[in-house]
This record gives structure tokens, C-alpha cells and sequence, in this order.
């Protein structure tokens, strides 16, 4: 059996009237900048978030840079970072100013840790990134409380995490974005709320700072030709919004079979030695926008899968602090072994809601008899 790694086609057709609806309303209002949908549209996701705030803007990678700008003092100034995650976020810390400062990860949520964060924080640290990857949030409450600590700003990447929360020790439920000074996601149509192309929203309960963003998203003033500040475009596109606020309703839903696919997986690949599925920490709710597993001999496996017509990724190759980009950082082979070896062994598998259980036992049959 063919197992497409991603199928946004099935997504579509079981709300396409709802979606054609929203596209077609704001075709008619000719309104395609900002406006009306992208209000509506933070404003409901301030209330899921639980937050007071929230920003539309271009990208999910304008969602991280718009804020850090927004931080930054300095050239000296530090930002710690997971070096196992996608790039935009150490490319956005390099952007705004900052030099990034790279730590390891835990092997089993590939999340960085307090004491990872703790290892890399020196006197330039301004402030931490921790990224909330493949939909499970990071530990909030000790990350926070080390950068209070230390004066710093905390930044959650959540653009893989839209809708994970995180339970404390005396139940208290965050929300990802919810949970430091500000947070940043990604409406890439392959994630979990995704659009019809780019969009991002940055959230916070910050007046000021979400004052600023607001200008900085139009050139850095809110009335036209008036500049406040040197600002950009990054402008959140009304379509992308009608888009988005159509799939809302349906992400809880979708979460969940998510959660219902990823759990199928664990399962079926509970007694295959060379296989680790990855575990939920206590306390948090995964939203899986990735299933990913770490194997032996990953790079024979994922040709073997290719082979049998079974989609799969590599989330990702090449850890950040071994880029050629950040070469002047000074970083070497072994600084962070943890990352290291993830980029050898993680291969991610189909997890989309429509997947199904027939489809998951097929990729599941298939890696058991690669190993076999």
C-alpha cells in the first residue's frame, strides 16, 4: 500500500464549502491586507491561547524576528537556542542582532532542558528560544524561571505547537505561546492549523510590546506615511486569515486523531528493539505535528520505506551549531553529541489526521519487516 507522507487534499475536501465560502468572501470585499478576517482571526486565537494579545504578520519566521528585534540592545548580546531544530529559529536570532547561543537536547522529547539552557547561558545572554518541537512543549515553568532569574526575555517558538499545553505541578494548564514574554507561530500550510501559503501570529500579554509589533508589521507606523520607527512588511493576508479562522473550529478534532495515530504507532512499534517512539512528558498535551522516531541504520530504513511507496521525512539532517552558515561561532563536532546523533537517527512518518489505522499498520508492517 502507497502511504502519501502529507495529503492535504482529503483536509480540503471534507470542509472545502466552508473554505470556498470564506475565500470567496473576501474576493468579493476586494479587502485582501490585514482587515477585518485577520482581526476576528486574533482575536479568537488570543482566546485559545489565553492570552491578551495576538499579532498577525507574514510568516512564522516573521512571528520569531519581529519580537527578537523587538528585544534587542546590543551586538554582544546572546540568545540561547536548542541546536536541534529547523532553522528558522537560530536564522532569526541572527537576523535581529543577536548571536546565538547553542545548547543540546533531551534525547526523548528532542526539547532543550533547564540545565541545557543553564550549560550555555553566559553574561552576554539576553535571552532563551525554546522550541516546542514536533508539537510537545518544552518545560516552560524551569526555562521561565531560570531567564527571571537572570533578567532575560523568554520566546517560545510554538510554530510546530499550535494548541499543545502543559499542565504544572499544581494544575495549572498553559497554552504554547502562553507561557513566556511572547510566542511564535507558523500557519505553513503543513501545520497543524495551516493556510493556503505563509502567515504567522506572535502572541503575548504585553500591551507595549504588541503595540510595537502592530507598527513594526506596517513600517513602523499605524497611520500611513507616519513612521514611528524603521519597521518592515510583514502583513498578515486577509485570505490567509478567511482560511485559517474556516479550519479553526476542526483543530481540536484533528489533534486528536492525530493523537489516536501517533498512539496506533507506539503500539505497533513497541516491540521492535531498533525503534524508539517518542514519549509524551508528564503533564503536557502533544499535538503531534510530526511523529517522529529515532532507528538504527535510519538511512537504510527511509530507502527501504521509499522503496515500498511509504512517505516519510527527515526532521533534520544537520544539526545548527554544525551549519556552514554559523562557522564563525566556533562550534566543533562533539560540542553538543545529543543533537549530534538525533540528526543520525530521527526519520518522522505520515501522522496527518485523515491517515487512518489501515494506513498506519501499513508503514508500521513495513518497517518491522526492514528489520526483521
Amino acid at each position: 500500500m502507497s502511504v502519501p507522507f502529507l495529503d492535504l487534499s482529503q483536509q480540503y475536501e471534507s470542509i472545502s464549502s466552508e473554505l470556498d465560502a470564506a475565500v470567496q468572501e473576501v474576493v468579493r470585499s476586494q479587502r485582501f491586507i490585514l482587515g477585518e478576517p485577520v482581526e476576528r482571526l486574533e482575536s479568537r486565537l488570543a482566546d485559545l491561547l489565553g492570552v491578551e494579545y495576538a499579532v498577525g504578520c507574514a510568516s512564522g519566521t516573521d512571528a520569531l524576528l519581529l519580537p527578537l528585534r523587538a528585544f534587542w540592545s546590543k551586538s554582544s548580546d546572546e540568545v540561547v537556542i536548542p541546536a536541534f531544530t529547523f532553522f528558522a529559529t537560530a536564522g532569526a536570532v541572527w537576523n535581529a542582532g543577536f548571536r546565538p547561543a547553542f545548547c543540546d537536547v533531551d534525547p526523548v522529547t528532542f526539547n532543550l532542558t533547564h540545565e541545557s539552557v543553564e550549560a550555555a547561558w553566559t553574561e552576554e545572554t539576553r535571552g532563551v528560544v525554546p522550541v516546542h518541537l514536533y508539537g510537545q512543549m518544552a518545560p516552560m515553568a524551569e526555562i521561565g524561571s531560570l531567564a527571571e532569574e537572570r533578567g532575560g526575555f523568554v520566546l517560545e517558538d510554538a510554530a510546530q505547537a499550535i494548541g499543545a499545553s502543559q499542565r504544572s505541578t499544581t494544575g495549572l494548564v498553559t497554552m504554547a505561546g502562553a507561557a513566556g514574554d511572547a510566542g511564535a507561530f507558523s500557519f505553513f500550510p503543513t501545520k497543524n492549523l495551516g493556510g493556503f501559503g505563509d502567515g504567522g501570529l506572535i502572541s503575548t500579554n504585553d500591551r507595549a510590546l504588541a503595540d510595537k509589533l502592530r507598527k513594526t508589521r506596517v513600517h513602523g507606523g499605524l497611520q500611513m506615511y507616519h513612521h514611528e520607527m524603521v519597521g518592515t512588511n510583514s502583513r498578515l493576508d486577509a485570505l490567509q486569515a478567511a482560511v485559517l479562522l474556516a479550519k479553526l473550529p476542526h483543530l481540536e478534532d484533528w489533534a486528536d486523531a492525530r493523537r489516536a495515530n501517533a498512539a496506533l504507532y507506539s503500539e505497533l512499534l513497541a516491540d521492535v528493539a531498533e525503534v524508539i517512539t517518542p514519549d509524551t512528558s508528564p503533564g503536557n498535551t502533544h499535538v503531534y505535528n510530526q511523529y517522529t522516531i529515532r532507528a538504527r541504520r535510519r538511512d537504510e530504513l527511509r530507502a527501504h520505506l521509499d522503496a515500498q511507496r511509504i512517505g516519510n521525512a527527515l526532521y533534520y539532517p544537520v544539526p545548527l551549531h554544525l551549519q556552514a552558515c554559523f562557522a564563525e561561532l566556533g562550534y566543533r563536532e562533539g560540542d553538543l553529541p545529543v543533537s549530534e546523533k538525533l540528526c543520525e537517527e530521527v526519520v518522522s512518518l505520515p501522522i496527518f489526521p485523515e491517515l487512518g489505522e489501515e494506513r498506519v499498520e501499513a508503514v508500521t508492517d513495513a518497517i518491522r519487516a526492514f528489520y526483521r
